[in-house]
């Protein structure tokens, strides 16, 4: 398991990837940053929450179809219960909550 520096900085990158792709894409988000949780309220006023969970060393994402908890596995953000990488996670909830197509 990785220490906590090396776990919060995989997450700022995470959390930079995320911002970075939105802010490039057309899509109607607001985004905010408070500590350790990202919050993208979309222009249909839903919300994509995503959490960084220092304690397990994870990162909790909660959208409209549910929650989602990922942990470090060979390099990637893997769901602990499907093994859904991160990205492609958060590629369909963006879609579900947008209707846009943004590759994480």
């Amino acid at each position: 398991m990785q220490d906590a520096t090396e776990f919060n900085e995989a997450v700022d990158l995470v959390f930079d990837r995320i911002v970075d792709t939105l802010d490039a894409s057309d899509a109607d988000c607001d985004i905010e940053i408070n500590q350790s949780v990202l919050e993208i309220t979309c222009g249909n006023d839903s919300k994509i929450i995503v959490n960084r969970h220092e304690i397990n060393r994870e990162i909790w994402v909660a959208a409209k179809s549910g929650g989602f908890h990922f942990a470090p596995r060979a390099g990637q953000w893997i769901d602990t219960r499907s093994g859904e990488t991160l990205a492609a996670t958060l590629t369909r909830v963006v879609r579900e909550q947008t209707g846009l197509d943004l590759e994480f």
